[in-house]
């Protein structure tokens, strides 16, 4: 028989004491305050899609920002929320044309293996944008299209094939039926459902494929202009439009895309050379005025106004993600071979982008306020990711791959960083409106997962 004594009695009563003390935390019950959640409709691009990892796929769309967020509403009143989904376990497709990315083993050209982005197979799943459409699955709550701007999202036609190549965007045909290839819009669709309350987070793709392509290939929306045309009128027209029937609704602003892990992960001063290294590149670029010494040195980029067509890149500019890795390691790129522009974003251009960013985003708090719209900052949300956003004793951050908050591509969030960005938005819905909508326990969700 086991022996109870008086200290092991008095023990238990003292951590019993102890347990009943301890305070208790009051979590309010949900309540809807000022809005009707029925019909929820959200406008955006990929980060709303749940494109991920260079991809749309399933394990990505079921975990976007809106349908976590659609989950919560359903506590207040919300109704269901139907997405496009794509067929679980498919490899997915990108904007090219590939598959999603994993994390995997690969060897470089020194014969390092170690882990990195690897294609999930060959080629990605056409049949998901070249297929049969799935419109008949829908109307969509989730009209979030990956490539939309705000000028294309009130394009009628938008998802046209006949447009021709580069014209239309086959993520928005797979939603339509083939008669509404020539009328619908994003926009015409969304509305068409006479939500009761919406997300408009758009605008990033305005400004992000400049960024993404070095300042080429695309060009920046400007702010003026006629709806289609410049920024401003354009959000003027989706805002007026998705409140015409006296919606309530919650806007986000645009991040600064220039730090995301897609061009924070390669650092400036990337080149690390050996004193003889050091003293051989010095001599051979000396006519240029350019030295070069033992330790990390900035990398040499291409600029057609830089003597000789070539200079270091600056600390205050960057080296892009798509650069090759095994040509900065053996094949002299950086160094006897100027990095393309292409893969970099001098100071111009990172000032083109922060100028559009901040105008686009003094527009948009300015709707949200002339209309009384919640509105979230994610500028500093995506800010506060850099050193790292603390909840519940887990730190997520935008290094890329080990920080957990940006997927494979360096552009999308992963599963755990799109709980994070759906609580944002709950907070700014709940201090608008007078609601309790419970935040996501984001710990539940991954990030980067690794084999």
């Amino acid at each position: 028989m086991q022996n109870i004594t008086y200290k092991s009695i008095l023990t238990a009563i003292t951590i019993s004491a102890l347990v009943s003390c301890k305070p208790k935390i009051d979590v309010p019950e949900p309540d809807k305050g000022s809005i009707d959640a029925s019909k929820y409709v959200a406008i955006g691009n990929s980060i709303t899609a749940g494109y991920a990892d260079g991809a749309l796929y399933y394990d990505g769309q079921i975990v976007s920002y809106p349908n976590l967020l659609a989950e919560q509403l359903k506590l207040i009143g919300g109704g269901e929320f139907i997405q496009p989904l794509t067929a679980a376990g498919s490899v997915g497709v990108g904007s090219s044309g590939n598959a999603k990315s994993v994390l995997g083993y690969k060897t470089d050209c020194k014969g390092v293996t170690g882990l990195s982005p690897v294609p999930a197979a060959a080629s990605g799943d056409l049949s998901i944008i070249f297929g049969p459409g799935i419109a008949a699955q829908g109307p969509f709550n989730n009209m979030g299209v990956p490539g939309a701007k705000v000028i294309t999202a009130i394009y009628p036609g938008f998802g046209n094939p006949a447009n021709g190549a580069g014209n239309y965007n086959p993520f928005f045909t797979r939603m339509l039926t083939s008669a509404e290839y020539s009328t619908a819009s994003m926009l015409s669709k969304a509305a068409a459902q006479n939500p009761t309350f919406f997300s408009v987070f758009i605008g990033n793709n305005d400004v992000l494929g400049y960024a993404l392509g070095g300042g080429l290939g695309d060009a920046i929306t400007p702010s003026a202009g006629a709806p289609g045309v410049g920024f401003d009128a354009s959000i003027d027209l989706i805002i007026n439009t998705m409140t015409s029937n006296g919606a309530k609704g919650v806007i986000g602003n645009i991040p600064d895309v220039t730090g995301i892990p897609y061009c924070t992960t390669i650092p400036y001063n990337g080149l690390t050379l050996d004193a003889t290294q050091a003293a051989q590149l010095s001599a051979a670029f000396a006519p240029l005025g350019i030295s070069f010494a033992e330790g990390a040195n900035a990398f040499i980029i291409a600029d057609a106004a830089a003597p000789g067509g070539r200079r270091k890149i600056k600390s205050t500019e960057y080296v892009l993600l798509t650069t090759p890795q095994d040509s900065l390691k053996c094949a002299g790129w950086g160094s006897v071979k100027p990095i393309a522009d292409k893969y970099i974003l001098t100071e111009a251009e990172v000032s083109n982008i922060r100028t559009a960013v901040a105008a686009y985003n003094a527009k948009l708090q300015s709707v949200a306020s002339a209309k009384g719209l919640a509105y979230v900052d994610v500028n500093t949300f995506m800010a506060n990711a850099k050193t790292g956003i603390m909840y519940n004793g887990i730190n997520t951050s935008a290094t890329f791959v080990s920080g957990g908050a940006f997927s494979l591509d360096g552009v999308h969030l992963t599963p755990r960083g799109n709980a994070l960005l759906a609580n944002e938005f709950i907070k700014a819905i709940n201090a608008t409106y007078g609601s309790t909508i419970p935040q996501i326990n984001a710990t539940k969700y991954n990030g980067v997962i690794f084999p």
